[in-house]
């Protein structure tokens, strides 16, 4: 699982799989779209205008409770 935030567009994407080239998409709202791939893969998740949408203004803090994940050093530079 990967996500990432544009600050500059205030876009996030939730991937869920990786190395998905054809997606359908799903459009929930004006702000929130899931992509599914061949088979109704769900593969991710995008948000727009995702500090309103997710936390009234305000980027939340992320919190994984009981689950195990693999950080690479190089991801924390960018969060820090």
């Amino acid at each position: 699982m990967k996500i990432s935030y544009d600050p500059e567009a205030d876009a996030m994407y939730i991937e869920l799989v990786s190395d998905i080239s054809q997606v359908k998409t799903l459009q929930l709202s004006d702000n929130i779209a899931l992509d599914f791939g061949i088979g109704e893969v769900f593969v991710g998740i995008e948000i727009l205008d995702a500090k309103n949408v997710l936390a009234n203004g305000n980027m939340p803090e992320l919190l994984i409770e009981n689950l195990e994940c693999k950080v690479a050093w190089f991801y924390l530079i960018d969060i820090l």
